[in-house]
C-alpha cells in the first residue's frame, strides 16, 4: 500500500542523514544523497521504497569504499574484500567496484603501476618480491608484468635498496658488513648472484680513498 512523507528530518546524532516519516510515524533513514529528491506529501509505493532502501546500501557501500581509497591505492580485490567484510554482497561490491572504475578511482593497472614506482622509489625490492606483493593483492599477472616492465635491472634496484641501509653499517668490519647487508638484500627479494657484487661496490664506495679522505 502507497503511504504519504509527512515528515523528513535531519538526525540529531548524524545531520547527514534523514529520518523519513510516512503517514506520520517514523519509517527508515536515508543518506541526504539519496533522500536528495524526497518532499513531503510525496505518496510513495512499496517498490519505491524498497528501491530506496537498495540504493541507500549501494550508496553506504560507495562512502566506504571511497573512506578506503582516501588512505591508500588499493587493489580490486583489496576493496571487494573490504565490503565484504563490511556485509554487503558480492552483487553490491561488483556495482561498486565498477562504479569507482568509470569515475577513474580504481584499476587495478594504475594501482600496479603506482605500487611498483613508490616501492622502486622509497623502499626498493627486488622484481620477485613486487611481484608476489602485487598477486598478494590479486592483481592479474598482465597488469603485474606491464608494470613490471618499467622497473630497473636487478642490480640497480639492490644497488639503490642497499647503500641506504649500509649508512648504519659504515663502522663494521667486512665480514660483520657483508653478513649484515646481504641479509638485509636478501630479505628484500634479491639472489644471493645479485647480492654479492652489489655488496662489494657498496663497501668499495664507502671505503675508497675519496670517501675517507
Amino acid at each position: 500500500m502507497a503511504q504519504k512523507i509527512t515528515e523528513l528530518k535531519a538526525q540529531q546524532r548524524n545531520p547527514n542523514r534523514i529520518s523519513v516519516f510516512l503517514d506520520g510515524e517514523i519509517a527508515f533513514g536515508l543518506s541526504r544523497t539519496v533522500a536528495a529528491w524526497l518532499q513531503v506529501g510525496q505518496v510513495i509505493s512499496p517498490e519505491k521504497i524498497a528501491s530506496l532502501q537498495a540504493e541507500e546500501t549501494r550508496e553506504a557501500a560507495f562512502q566506504q569504499a571511497l573512506s578506503l581509497l582516501s588512505y591508500r591505492p588499493r587493489s580490486e580485490a583489496e576493496i571487494r574484500k573490504k565490503l565484504s567484510d563490511k556485509g554487503f554482497d558480492a552483487q553490491i561490491s561488483a556495482f561498486i567496484i565498477q562504479r569507482l572504475i568509470d569515475k577513474g578511482y580504481l584499476g587495478d593497472q594504475s594501482f600496479a603501476q603506482t605500487w611498483v614506482e613508490n616501492r622502486s622509489t622509497f623502499r626498493p625490492r627486488s622484481r620477485r618480491l613486487l611481484k608476489y606483493e602485487l598477486h598478494q593483492k590479486g592483481v592479474a599477472e598482465e597488469h603485474i608484468e606491464s608494470a613490471l616492465a618499467s622497473v630497473k635491472d636487478e642490480p640497480d634496484l639492490a644497488y639503490q635498496a642497499g647503500i641506504r641501509y649500509a649508512t648504519r653499517l659504515a663502522d663494521l668490519e667486512w665480514e660483520t658488513f657483508r653478513k649484515r647487508l646481504g641479509a638485509y638484500l636478501g630479505r628484500r627479494g634479491f639472489s644471493y648472484g645479485t647480492i654479492a657484487p652489489v655488496v662489494t661496490q657498496i663497501w668499495d664506495e664507502m671505503h675508497s680513498p675519496d670517501r675517507t679522505s
